[in-house]
């Protein structure tokens, strides 16, 4: 990883500053009582994990659910809900069939558009059952925080391992990805009264106008707290970036950005972020939590799939993605790391997480390397939604603009009708007059599952999204895995399916859309 010089003289600064005061924290494991011993990664990452070739019925569980007649009818209610009615029986109205819904039984079957769990992963039997041997053995684990009694060798194999994803020099588990966002921001804040002349703590965050919310509570904690200076740039706008950057005159620049924006489906654009790093040496902060196991031969994520991952200072991500599992982890250099774990709040002062779900997301890890096909198959199932919308859709997040806030609850619940759990996206989370479908796709889908969606999908929504695309949804930034790029080649210059192909896919299609009816 290339670093900044002057964030480096000031990093070491304050580090020296930190054991001066007493307040440089170490991070200790504790072995559990029955962790292996210290393991050779080929050994943990892949050798005693069960790998399969193909789909397995574990799949459809991570995309398919069951819903009874009474949350079946609130999901289509305006009601107001906090959960007070889930899983309670008794009330045998609840149960009775709606008029405008088809239904043979009590039990509606789902399939979830809407998820994040692009690889499918959640329900592969190497990742319950790593988690259940893990849980068996250790229970939930030490309760505490980490730098108490939280981290154990559990914990440190992951951040290993996401440190070799990641190509840095370590790593450091979060609770949460939102935990992780908000430890690294506040950490950048987090020099003690005193320590430092007020010129030398200045500095200056430039954030995208889309990033999450989690990087933006956290800019404006960091604001508050020290007075940084704070811009937001355009959105993927690197003219309005270099523009904001050329006039700020402080010395210490950050750059914190998403990798693939949450609900605009669209990737930074990561090579001219790499160029302004190197002319403004800006320390560089990427949310890689859409982009990790999806993008990258090697799963590294966006900046590996962009060729510019030695340009980025701090990789934030989250195992509550692709990774099927739940936590956030902070990939950096040792030196951040050091510094983050003294100083980023939302890490210290919140408890580790359990040793079955450290487990599982190590067992994801190595599942997700040695069944490559799982990638393979999430980017054709990409391709395949692009082509039936007729729109050029770049990773596995398909934003349609509906348009109002009611437009899109419901066009949400004409798909729900059909068998298709699509949520609606409204204000405050994106702009007025741009609420959204937010379709998302994951290695679990099969043909016939977009098929299905696309047949259920009303021709109006279809017409909204060759309208209204997306902000930046043409952007110039895709990629694919080079063994579907290889696939669309030895099908042809127009990757197109032979007739009789296209006819069963559309016979199956229609097949499981009546079933779900």
């Amino acid at each position: 990883m290339v670093s900044r010089e002057v964030w480096e003289r000031w990093l070491d600064q304050v580090l020296h500053h930190l054991e001066h005061l007493q307040l440089k924290r170490r991070l200790l494991s504790l072995n559990s009582s029955s962790a292996p011993a210290r393991l050779p990664p080929a050994k943990i990452l892949g050798d005693s994990l069960e790998i399969f070739q193909s789909h397995g019925p574990w799949d459809r569980q991570t995309v398919e659910v069951l819903v009874s007649q009474t949350d079946f009818r609130d999901w289509l209610s305006d009601e107001s809900h906090t959960g007070q009615r889930v899983g309670i029986e008794g009330d045998k109205s609840h149960h009775l069939p709606s008029p405008d819904v088809p239904s043979t039984s009590s039990v509606h079957k789902l399939c979830l558009f809407s998820g994040n769990d692009y690889l499918g992963l959640s329900g592969h039997p190497s990742v319950r059952a790593a988690a259940a041997k893990a849980a068996l053995e250790c229970g939930m684990g030490p309760r505490g925080a980490a730098l108490i009694c939280g981290y154990t060798d559990y914990h440190r194999r992951l951040e290993l391992a996401l440190a070799e994803l990641k190509h840095t020099e370590d790593c450091l588990l979060c609770p949460t990805g939102f935990a992780a966002n908000m430890a690294v921001m506040t950490a950048l804040a987090g020099v003690p009264k005193g320590t430092l002349d007020p010129d030398v703590m200045a500095y200056a965050v430039f954030s995208d106008s889309l990033n999450h919310a989690s990087i933006i509570d956290g800019v404006r904690l960091a604001q508050k707290n020290c007075q940084a200076d704070v811009y937001q740039y355009r959105h993927a706008d690197m003219v309005h970036l270099e523009k904001l950057l050329r006039e700020c005159k402080l010395e210490r620049k950050v750059v914190v950005t998403d990798s693939l924006f949450s609900m605009d489906g669209d990737f930074a654009p990561m090579k001219a972020l790499a160029d302004l790093r190197r002319k403004y040496n800006f320390l560089l902060i990427v949310d890689d939590a859409h982009g990790t196991l999806v993008c990258g031969e090697n799963g590294g994520g966006v900046a590996e799939a962009f060729n510019v991952e030695h340009e980025v200072d701090i990789y934030v991500g989250t195992l509550s993605k692709a990774f099927g599992c739940h936590g956030g982890f902070i990939a950096t250099s040792r030196k951040w790391k050091e510094w983050i774990q003294s100083r980023g709040r939302s890490f210290i002062f919140s408890t580790a997480l359990p040793i079955p779900v450290v487990a599982a997301a190590y067992a994801a890890i190595g599942v997700a390397r040695q069944e490559k096909w799982r990638q393979r198959v999430l980017w054709e199932r990409v391709r395949q939604l692009s082509i039936g919308l007729g729109v050029d859709l770049v990773s596995p997040i398909a934003p349609i603009i509906i348009g109002t806030a009611d437009e899109a609850v419901s066009a949400s619940r004409e798909l729900l009708k059909s068998g298709f759990h699509v949520f609606p996206i409204r204000p405050p989370t994106v702009p007025d007059g741009s609420s959204r479908l937010r379709i998302t796709l994951s290695a679990a889908h099969t043909e016939a599952d977009v098929q299905a969606l696309m047949a259920a999908l009303p021709h109006w929504i279809k017409e909204r999204a060759r309208s209204r695309p997306s902000v930046n949804i043409f952007s110039s930034c895709r990629w694919q895995p080079s063994a579907l790029l290889e696939r669309i080649d030895s099908e042809g210059p127009a990757g197109k399916q032979d007739p009789e192909h296209q006819r069963q896919n559309c016979d199956t299609a229609r097949s499981l859309l009546r079933t779900r009816l």
